[in-house]
């Protein structure tokens, strides 16, 4: 992997500093960098600021980034008009995630997709052992099913304080992501050896926490290494894992109960964990704008003396105090998600696609355990229905998304953000289709394929609701991105993370005779009927929308 992967992963800084900077050194510290004149003036003439031909600090498009800002036109407008702003040098500045090669951009985006996977696969990982930890500690299902919901809740929780802090120069994303790795892999320890439901329930939402930043953040870290034309791409290729890592969980946990128990599924968590962690510490760099930036300027006054070079982030930084900063940083993500018309209607759809999938957590064993008698591992492998619904989806969305949105751009044609609004009512149309046959194909008498393909159906449409209205919110609030995904993973973890305690209830209190879960996927039905009216308004009013928000771009 390339040197800059090293270089600027949590290891290498950690090396760098240790070794003074006599290893993994950066370009401004080599012996042949040639010192740009602006950076050893000290005295600037009139209320400018003096830039070399090279530097890109005043000319670059807006992009689907919330690191952009570190390079927008308007950064460099300070008070002080001795500051001196660091940007980069020149539009092909090799330092800039941007510009890096393409294989370095995909295997950076693999890895954090990979740790999504990981993340949302640890939520229902155990649930396949729930009759055994009822068993074991002597409590009811839904006592048992608590230790899912507090993990849901808690990584819904985290990113409310982890991806504002991202959003700091200070923080950047990769430090938050491998101290938060460390404490969830450590926390999987006493999680498997768990002696009572409490203390299960406790680490379990503690776990939550420290595996959050990922699941809001990473959409902002993909878009960081993307320009704007192939930001859907990237995004769609995290989101493959942020959307089937649920699934998983259930169809490798399944597999761990019958061989072991339910113990194993948190060893496999601690293991699986411990690995991402050893690879990420070398090679997962920073990515950052702001944060790249801000660490440039240190090394630009250590080299030159001029205490008048800074970053945009520091400028930021400066003009709060610690308790303003504290409070900015924390109340965004709420701001947003409450004040924005926009933001929480979005909210509020993708919370009720999430609610869904995790209500089938409880509809499977209904319908493939109890009804066509599937064994455990069985049943846990008609998860695997929800992957290929999406993978499938993936394939056909990539090269549509590509050719309405990706060309034009390219071409320097203008594209408004409801060009994904037509594909979202289309993955709001399948989610209906897909309820209704697997509610009403759910009986002993009928094929265990038709559940099968009312899921994979469904989840095709979760996708596309997810990936349209994902990059709906980036290109309309791309400045704060990380802290609008935060909110979103609030409201869809807090609300999908609840519904299970209940959720069988609401399938066996409505059951029949012969469709044990056809009348309570009704009602989930007709709710996605009514939410389908949010794409449609967005469709209609959304450049008026977006107008009257003080956050969108």
């Amino acid at each position: 992997m390339h040197y800059r992967f090293i270089r600027d992963s949590f290891v290498g800084r950690l090396v760098y500093h240790l070794s003074q900077h006599k290893y993994f050194a950066h370009p401004e510290e080599y012996k042949d960098y040639v010192i740009p004149e602006k950076y050893l003036v000290n005295e600037l003439k009139g209320h400018e600021i003096e830039k070399s031909e090279n530097d890109e600090e005043t000319e670059v498009p807006v992009r689907n980034s919330s690191s952009d800002s570190s390079l927008n036109s308007e950064a460099t407008k300070v008070e002080d008009t001795k500051q001196i702003v660091v940007g980069w040098e020149g539009e092909d500045d090799p330092e800039n995630p941007i510009n890096w090669p393409t294989y370095q951009k995909a295997f950076f985006i693999f890895q954090v997709s990979f740790l999504t996977t990981i993340v949302y696969m640890g939520s229902a990982i155990y649930t396949p052992g729930v009759t055994q930890i009822m068993e074991e500690f002597n409590i009811s299902q839904t006592t048992a099913t608590l230790p899912l919901t507090m993990f849901v809740i808690g990584y819904g929780l985290g990113p409310m304080v982890f991806s504002p802090m991202s959003e700091n120069a200070i923080f950047g994303r990769t430090s938050i992501y491998i101290v938060t790795l460390f404490i969830f892999f450590i926390l999987q320890i006493p999680t498997a050896l768990a002696t009572d439901i409490v203390s299960l329930s406790i680490l379990r939402f503690l776990g939550g926490v420290f595996a959050s930043p990922c699941l809001a953040t990473g959409a902002a870290s993909a878009c960081d290494v993307l320009s704007l034309p192939y930001g859907p791409v990237g995004l769609a290729s995290w989101g493959l894992g942020a959307v089937c890592g649920p699934s998983l969980g259930p169809f490798i946990g399944s597999i761990l109960v019958v061989k072991g128990n339910w113990r194993w599924t948190f060893w496999l968590l601690c293991i699986s964990s411990g690995s991402v962690l050893f690879v990420f510490s070398f090679f997962l760099p920073e990515v950052y704008g702001k944060t790249l930036l801000y660490r440039k300027a240190k090394r630009l006054r250590a080299l030159t003396g001029n205490e008048n070079i800074t970053s945009e982030g520091e400028i930021e930084n400066s003009k709060l105090t610690v308790s303003e900063l504290a409070i900015e940083t924390l109340w965004r993500p709420i701001e947003i998600s409450f004040v924005e018309p926009v933001v929480l209607l979005i909210n509020l759809y993708i919370a009720l696609v999430y609610t869904i999938m995790y209500l089938w957590f409880e509809a499977f064993p209904i319908v493939f355990f109890d009804t066509h008698h599937f064994t455990l591992i069985e049943m846990g492998l008609t998860y695997m229905s929800i992957v290929t619904g999406i993978v499938i989806t993936a394939a056909i969305y990539i090269p549509v998304v590509f050719r309405i949105f990706t060309k034009p751009l390219l071409r320097g044609e203008q594209v408004a953000p409801e060009v994904f609004i037509p594909i979202a009512i289309v993955g709001g149309s399948c989610l209906i289709i897909g309820i209704f046959i697997f509610g009403w194909t759910s009986a002993a008498d009928i094929h265990w394929m038709g559940p099968i393909i009312g899921a994979a159906i469904f989840a095709g449409g979760a996708f596309l609701i997810f990936q349209t209205l994902f990059n709906y919110l980036g290109m309309s609030f791309w400045r704060y991105l990380a802290s609008v995904f935060a909110g979103n993973d609030l409201f869809r973890s807090v609300i999908a993370g609840v519904f299970p305690l209940f959720g069988k209830s609401l399938f066996l209190n409505l059951k029949t005779e012969r469709f044990p879960v056809a009348w309570g996927s009704t009602i989930l039905g007709v709710i996605t009927v009514l939410m389908l009216l949010i794409p449609i308004l967005f469709y209609i009013n959304g450049p008026k929308l977006r107008a009257r928000s003080k956050y969108a771009s």
